[in-house]
């Protein structure tokens, strides 16, 4: 029995297996093609998961969803993540996305935009990172202008995955430059089209064929009623964005992780080494433990969060510790695929390097790990002070109180 049996029911199940033969049917062309920067968007790729609706699954059927719980939609990207990361990233931008507009987003928006998204009718992408900074996001410097019945966009984000296909832009802006950082903020779709400048120009490590760009407003009119939520209420939907942002990265990581570890795995069965087979050396086996028990914990912890999520319980630390978790895991179980395979790992012979090249950015996309340990913290020194504890486990030892001294 695997994990996944264990943690998941049959309809979890079933999706994941409806997800990992869409993985299995992927051109291995493809995957070659985007880390050579041949192709620089997977559109077919995100056109055949929206006819087969996998995109979005835990959104309502009505708007092209499937209504699964986050712990089937987490089981899913899993299976997307063996792909590597641009492929995961194209596969849940509709899940990312159309959370804002599921949850904040009107009835012309869903229409407009969540349906056909979710149909891969229309490409979206996020527009959040600026050239001055990424982990400052209440600093963000691209303005909106109220100029009657619209609003009028200057400024530039960059590293905006799924750019180059994007056919509409999910943007933050500063609406209110004189407000506290975190009433500053609104969020606007702004559609591709004049003023709209989408330039390809990062050579990027990893993590290449999934569209990032450099994405340049100049005078773009906007629609007022392509406001997303209330104005200056930006805080507020990328609140809630993260979380999808943060799962999702999670998922796809233990995918990633899981998809090395297989390769080594495979290879200590059949590369031979003074006379033995090297997976009978615990120098070896011993990654592969390793590994793997970082990598079943990653995913008991993403399961936990999806529940979590699933029971609208208050799920900011526990899905800070799954993204934090999971994609040190899959950097860790990368590197120790590479280990086990030595010097050929290291070539394009095996995918172990492209991996590797992905599974990097994980640890600093949606937030860094260090933003996810200063989320944690935070959250458990509230929990440790509104909480009671089961015991005051102080009393438990000779009482000194002399002793404690705390200035």
């Amino acid at each position: 029995m695997t994990m996944h049996e264990a943690l998941l029911d049959k309809e979890g199940l079933a999706l994941r297996d409806e997800a990992r033969a869409f993985v299995r049917s992927v051109p291995h062309d493809l995957v070659k093609r985007m880390d050579a920067d041949e192709v620089t968007y997977p559109q077919e790729f995100v056109q055949e998961a929206g006819r087969l609706g996998l995109l979005g699954l835990r959104f309502p059927a009505n708007v092209g969803g499937r209504a699964a719980p986050w712990t089937h939609e987490a089981a899913a990207v899993e299976e997307a993540g063996v792909l590597g990361s641009a492929l995961a990233c194209a596969f849940v931008m509709p899940s990312i996305v159309g959370e804002a507009l599921h949850h904040f987003g009107t009835q012309e928006q869903k229409e407009r935009f969540l349906i056909p998204m979710l149909r891969a009718e229309k490409i979206a992408a996020e527009a959040l990172t600026e050239p001055r900074g990424g982990s400052d996001f209440f600093g963000a410097t691209t303005r909106a202008v109220a100029d009657g019945d619209a609003f009028v966009v200057n400024g530039t984000k960059r590293f905006i995955v799924g750019a180059e296909g994007a056919d509409f832009f999910l943007v933050y802006v500063k609406t209110d430059p004189d407000a506290k950082p975190h009433r500053s903020i609104s969020t606007l779709l702004i559609e591709r089209g004049d003023g709209v400048k989408v330039e390809h120009i990062y050579g990027l490590m990893g993590t290449r064929g999934g569209g990032t760009g450099r994405v340049t407003f100049k005078d773009v009119r906007v629609p007022r009623e392509n406001l997303v939520g209330r104005l200056n209420g930006g805080a507020d939907v990328f609140g809630r964005m993260m979380m999808p942002e943060r799962m999702t990265s999670a998922a796809g990581a233990v995918g990633t992780g899981r998809a090395a570890l297989e390769v080594a795995a495979r290879y200590t069965t059949r590369r031979k080494a003074f006379g033995r087979t090297i997976k009978d050396y615990q120098a070896v086996s011993f990654k592969v433990a390793d590994a793997l028990s970082k990598l079943d914990a990653a995913r008991a912890l993403i399961h936990a969060a999806g529940r979590t999520l699933d029971e609208n319980l208050p799920a900011r630390r526990i899905v800070s510790e799954a993204k934090k978790v999971a994609t040190e895991a899959a950097w860790s179980a990368v590197n120790d695929a590479m280990q086990v395979m030595g010097g050929i790992g290291y070539t394009s012979v095996y995918p172990i390097e492209r991996l590797l090249r992905d599974a990097r950015l994980m640890m600093i996309w949606t937030g860094t790990n260090e933003v996810m340990d200063l989320l944690i913290q935070h959250e458990y020194y509230k929990e440790l002070e509104a909480e009671p504890t089961a015991r005051d486990i102080e009393k438990d030892t000779d009482e000194q109180d002399e002793e404690k001294v705390f200035e």
